[in-house]
């Protein structure tokens, strides 16, 4: 046994995250990527989330019900908790100008760093996480900043200051565009994983369900980049909610947001976008300019 499961169970595990990866970037590669992207979008994730259900189940045969239902609560807690980074994963490529070959690639090697960062943290717990708390409150002020930018401009390539997005070569290295990745998951996890551990002290469960989530999250990306070019007003929306997710965040020290709640913001903030989008597209107006 390791950290409450067998060796078996973690080389499983780890062998078939390495084989989804591999399948999504041969699938996504090259100038292949924004057809799949436009055919697959929504089958990914729902062949995803299926795949995290299987695995629940087989955890119920092997581990037990109890533990069966501490891998579901985690991986809906964390599938929550990390819908936020969806947001800011745009605002970042947008603001790089990425396209969406590249973008697959900054999330392929994201997630690889997810998968270690994760462990660590998880085998560390809360005590490492709360030392990251400072960095929260620059961050929170940084996406405010992004927010008012998005939303003065009209356009996510607008949220970006020109300085960071100098930090790119002139090769178009994806390096800056991967570290701005992974710092946000990191950030993100402060908050996400005492979550996890607060249902399950198994380390195989909270390992598992968060990766599982992130993989889920990291397809369900595209789907929601892809509503860019559909809905001429998801910019000002997008705004809003980096607004929404920069106030929460600076102020969970005394305010604490239901993950429910903030799902309904969400949702409302979208629907609304959509509902304007769609209302006013056969009004002859001419697009909101993206930048």
């Amino acid at each position: 046994m390791i950290a409450g499961a067998s060796w078996t169970w973690w080389l499983g595990f780890h062998a078939v995250v390495a084989l989804l990866l591999v399948g999504d970037s041969l699938l996504f590669r090259g100038k292949r990527a924004e057809h799949a992207a436009r055919s697959v979008s929504w089958l990914v994730p729902a062949g995803l989330l299926l795949a995290a259900a299987g695995f629940a189940v087989w955890i119920a045969f092997a581990m037990g019900r109890q533990t069966a239902l501490e891998f579901v609560a985690g991986y809906t807690i964390e599938t929550s908790l990390s819908v936020d980074n969806l947001f800011v994963f745009l605002v970042i490529f947008e603001g790089f100008r990425i396209n969406k070959a590249r973008q697959h690639q900054a999330l392929l090697w994201g997630i690889g760093g997810a998968v270690v960062l994760r462990a660590l943290f998880i085998a560390a717990g809360i005590a490492l996480l709360r030392h990251f708390e400072w960095i929260t409150w620059l961050f929170g002020l940084f996406l405010l900043y992004a927010a008012w930018r998005l939303m003065r401009g009209g356009s996510a390539r607008e949220a970006i200051p020109g300085w960071i997005r100098e930090l790119q070569s002139a090769n178009g290295s994806l390096l800056p565009v991967i570290l701005a990745v992974e710092f946000t998951d990191l950030l993100f996890a402060t908050d996400s994983i005492p979550a996890v551990l607060a249902v399950s002290h198994n380390p195989f469960v909270v390992y598992t369900s968060n990766i599982a989530a992130i993989l889920g999250l990291r397809s369900l990306y595209f789907v929601l980049a892809s509503l860019l070019d559909r809905f001429r007003y998801l910019h000002y929306g997008l705004g809003v909610l980096l607004g929404f997710v920069a106030l929460k965040m600076l102020a969970a020290k005394w305010i604490e947001v239901p993950i429910l709640l903030s799902l309904a913001v969400i949702g409302a903030i979208l629907s609304v976008c959509a509902v304007a989008s769609w209302l006013t597209a056969g009004s002859g107006q001419e697009s909101v300019p993206r930048g």
